[in-house]
């Protein structure tokens, strides 16, 4: 496989038509080498328009998906962001080179491994990965400029937009297959939120996320 000519055509044929337009965004994904990000099993389909299994039932989400969220949460290197839901860490490593630092939550302690040793072989130092259940956050080190759910939820946490300063977005997918919708969600004043629909998609839900828990609609 020709990596550099499959990397080319995921970013024009998969995610540029997606309207991801930002030079930034459309650089990084030529940058950040998610192939060294994909189990070896996996490595000829890091370019895909698929989801990639990483063990334990979790998966990295599309290109397109990832880069649509990166593009929205409009980073700037002062943010600091949270992310729920390591996996390979990949998406942790998007973010954290367009922002001053990343913690990412991951509830399984072998993908909080997997995902140390890929961002420490990348050469990337800004990332902090906290081993806990992410469903409601980590209050402990926010508020966050930017909080990205890289999995899907029934209903928005409230303890998610509690942890988001003024002016903070978060990128999160809402709802129950077949119906689901990624969102951005920011935070326009204390207690007062503004929600786009982002688009329509299906992806694997959160662990942890509460059966019955506070949430706002």
């Amino acid at each position: 496989m020709n990596i550099e000519q499959a990397r080319f055509n995921m970013i024009e044929q998969q995610i540029r038509p997606w309207e991801v337009l930002d030079p930034q965004v459309l650089d990084l994904l030529f940058v950040v080498k998610r192939e060294d990000f994909v189990p070896a099993a996996y490595r000829n389909l890091a370019f895909a328009d698929m989801e990639i299994p990483l063990g334990s039932g979790q998966v990295m989400l599309a290109p397109r998906v990832e880069a649509k969220l990166l593009q929205e949460l409009s980073l700037k290197k002062t943010d600091k962001v949270l992310e729920i839901g390591t996996g390979s860490g990949y998406m942790a490593a998007l973010l954290a080179a367009r922002s001053e630092h990343v913690v990412s939550v991951e509830c399984r302690p072998e993908l909080a491994d997997l995902a140390r040793q890929n961002l420490e072989r990348a050469g990337i130092s800004n990332v902090s990965i906290e081993v806990c259940d992410g469903a409601n956050g980590f209050s402990g080190r926010g508020p966050y400029d930017a909080i990205v759910v890289s999995a899907s939820v029934p209903a928005v946490p409230e303890a998610l937009l509690r942890q988001l300063r003024v002016g903070g977005r978060l990128a999160i997918t809402v709802g129950e297959a077949p119906v689901m919708e990624a969102q951005l969600i920011t935070c326009t004043a204390d207690g007062i939120y503004n929600t786009i629909n982002l688009f329509e998609t299906v992806i694997p839900a959160l662990d942890g996320t509460p059966a019955k828990a506070n949430f706002i609609f």
